[in-house]
């Protein structure tokens, strides 16, 4: 019975770190993008100010990127929220990083600093599809 408790307790610890940890991601980079754009995109090489539209067109998305984050966030405290949270960052993070790859083979590579951020979007992807994985696999046994 012991091990069992255990079990159960370490998968929902995983889990709760794993969103947590994908949920700070999404979060901060969206709450950066939305409220400060000149700042985040420098960080790549990327002037955007003075140019609205552009602006524009960026902070969109990252709009959905906030409400994804703050979902993931409701998979930490809401167990029965876990699996579609869990669901949501996987298909965010993959998205971002599969898209970013297609974009290097077909555009060729860009600033270093997106080229990392492809590395960390297809990891954390990964690490959730894992997860993922392991915890329908739990509900299914």
């Amino acid at each position: 019975m012991k091990s069992t408790v255990s079990n159960i307790f370490g998968s929902a610890v995983v889990t709760r770190l794993v969103l947590g940890a994908s949920a700070i991601i999404a979060v901060a980079i969206s709450a950066t993008i939305l409220f400060a754009p000149e700042l985040f995109y420098a960080g790549y090489g990327i002037e955007v100010g003075g140019n609205a539209t552009l602006v524009n067109e960026l902070k969109a998305p990252a709009g959905m990127l906030l409400i994804a984050g703050l979902f993931m966030f409701a998979g930490v405290f809401r167990s029965e929220l876990a699996v579609l949270s869990l669901a949501t960052a996987t298909l965010v993070y993959l998205s971002y990083g599969l898209s970013r790859m297609l974009s290097i083979a077909l555009d060729g590579l860009p600033h270093g600093g997106i080229v990392g951020a492809t590395a960390i979007e297809i990891v954390v992807g990964a690490v959730c599809l894992a997860t993922l994985l392991r915890v329908r696999r739990g509900q299914l046994n």
